[in-house]
C-alpha cells in the first residue's frame, strides 16, 4: 500500500492573491488577509480542523451523547521574521453530557496520534489545548 499524496496547484491572481485547487476543492489565499484567509490563517485553520475532526471521531467512536463541539484557536508570531506560529492555544467546547475524561482523552489521542497537521509542524511550537463540556 502506497502513503497518500497530496497535491496542490497554486495560480496567482493579483497582488498577493492565489487561487488554490486541491483536488475538486478550492479556496483563495491572499497575503493581505483581505479577499481570503491568509497562509498562515489558513495553516491554523487546518490545525484547529485537524484537531476537531478527530476529537469528534473519537467521541462518536465511543458513543458519547454530544450534540455540538465547537473550537477556538488563538495563535502567537514571532515578531521577526519569518513570523512563524510559535505559540497556539485551542479550546474546545463540548455540548452534550459528556465525562471530562472523554474529551480529555480524544483531544491527547488527536494531538499524539492522529492530527497529521499538528505533526508535520516544529515541535518547538507551545501548545496549549483546553476544553469546556456545556450540559
Amino acid at each position: 500500500m502506497s502513503a497518500p499524496t497530496v497535491e496542490v496547484d497554486l495560480e496567482w491572481s493579483g497582488d498577493l492573491r492565489f487561487e488554490a485547487r486541491s483536488g475538486s476543492a478550492s479556496l483563495l489565499l491572499d497575503g493581505n488577509s483581505t479577499a481570503g484567509p491568509s497562509p498562515v490563517q489558513t495553516l491554523a485553520c487546518s490545525l484547529a480542523g485537524c484537531m476537531a475532526a478527530d476529537v469528534v471521531h473519537v467521541l462518536q467512536k465511543g458513543r458519547l451523547p454530544f450534540t455540538a463541539l465547537s473550537a477556538r484557536l488563538d495563535g502567537e508570531r514571532s515578531a521577526a521574521e519569518p513570523r512563524r506560529l510559535v505559540a497556539v492555544r485551542l479550546h474546545f467546547t463540548v455540548t452534550g453530557d459528556v465525562p471530562e475524561a472523554k474529551v480529555e482523552r480524544a483531544i491527547a489521542l488527536s494531538r499524539e496520534t492522529y492530527c497529521s497537521v499538528w505533526h508535520s509542524l516544529r515541535q518547538d511550537i507551545v501548545f496549549e489545548t483546553s476544553f469546556e463540556i456545556r450540559r
